[in-house]
């Protein structure tokens, strides 16, 4: 039987124990790309068990992260924590208490460097970039098969309510994108068996999962999670100033908003929003990387996180 610390403690009938893992989502969008670091193939994000030689939970996080990546942690805040009784499809298993983080890195990452490689996260959520438009996969393949999801039901109030759930998440049936609900869609893919962990979970063998790529257990379901946090506090706090670099064009600005939201944003609009809130301030210098006229370098002013409660990027 394991110390009792609350690293793992056998049930009293000593046939079960609960241990606690530490996974993280570093994210990072160079060039307008957001990028998230996994390992094992990318099958997974960076995680280990929180051990009794660990001071804390965050320094837990960052040895294991380090240990499987290379890669230096820096600023990142609690995700949530996942402790439902169906996370391992093994009834016999350990219960496993999953503690995630969501972490922000400026660093430009090298694609396919081992241990750990940075993937877009579009790979996983290919439904979820609207920048060019509604993808193709939602009208040929997701809305279908929803639809054939609903159909399925036996009642006609629960065949109402599936459709009614689907037509919200991804927005048909007149219903608007909401590109926060990254979590919601993901969960409901994988109750009506449209991803590939749902498949291999319930054991049906049906070739049914929507084109995307899967992760191990419920290492997709975490990265949601983290990308439908990340949507949502870039509107309300300049969290988007961690991921660029010490000096930016306001057009590099802009395109890093629109990689993590998956949708475009207005020009004129957006650099109206950054100039009243006073978000950046210029350097005096030139960046001749724009591919065509030069374009003003501007940086992060931090004294605003000091005098005021700032909108973000809404």
């Amino acid at each position: 039987m394991r110390d009792t610390s609350g690293v793992s403690r056998e049930s009293p009938a000593g046939r079960h124990a609960i241990s606690a893992d530490l996974i993280a989502v570093l994210v990072a969008a160079p060039n307008g790309s957001p990028m998230v670091l996994t390992i094992k193939n990318a099958t997974a994000l960076p995680s280990g068990p929180f051990e009794l030689g660990h001071r804390s939970l965050q320094s837990g996080l960052r040895d294991w992260v380090e240990q499987q990546t290379g890669h230096p942690l820096g600023y990142i805040e609690q995700l949530y924590t996942f402790a439902d009784r169906d996370r391992s499809s093994d009834e016999m298993a350990n219960r496993v208490i999953s503690i995630s983080y969501l972490g922000l890195t400026r660093e430009e990452p090298a694609h396919g460097t081992p241990p750990g490689s940075w993937r877009s996260w579009y790979e996983f959520f290919p439904w979820e970039d609207h920048r060019a438009g509604a993808p193709e996969i939602i009208q040929d393949i997701i809305v279908p098969r929803l639809r054939q999801w609903a159909d399925g039901a036996g009642q006609q109030d629960m065949r109402q309510n599936r459709l009614r759930r689907a037509a919200s998440a991804f927005g048909f049936d007149d219903r608007q994108w909401n590109e926060e609900l990254v979590l919601q869609r993901y969960e409901l893919l994988y109750e009506a068996d449209l991803v590939e962990e749902a498949v291999r979970a319930k054991g049906t063998g049906e070739a049914s999962a929507v084109p995307s790529r899967s992760m191990s257990g419920d290492h997709r379901r975490i990265l949601a999670t983290g990308i439908a946090r990340l949507r949502t506090k870039i509107k309300y706090r300049p969290v988007v100033f961690e991921l660029m670099p010490p000096e930016f064009t306001l057009l590099q600005l802009q395109r890093a908003v629109e990689a993590l939201a998956g949708l475009t944003v207005h020009k004129q609009n957006f650099r109206r929003l950054i100039e009243q809130q006073d978000l950046v301030e210029e350097t005096g210098q030139m960046s001749s990387d724009t591919g065509g006229r030069p374009a003003k370098l501007f940086r992060f002013r931090h004294a605003v996180l000091d005098e005021r409660t700032v909108a973000g990027t809404k």
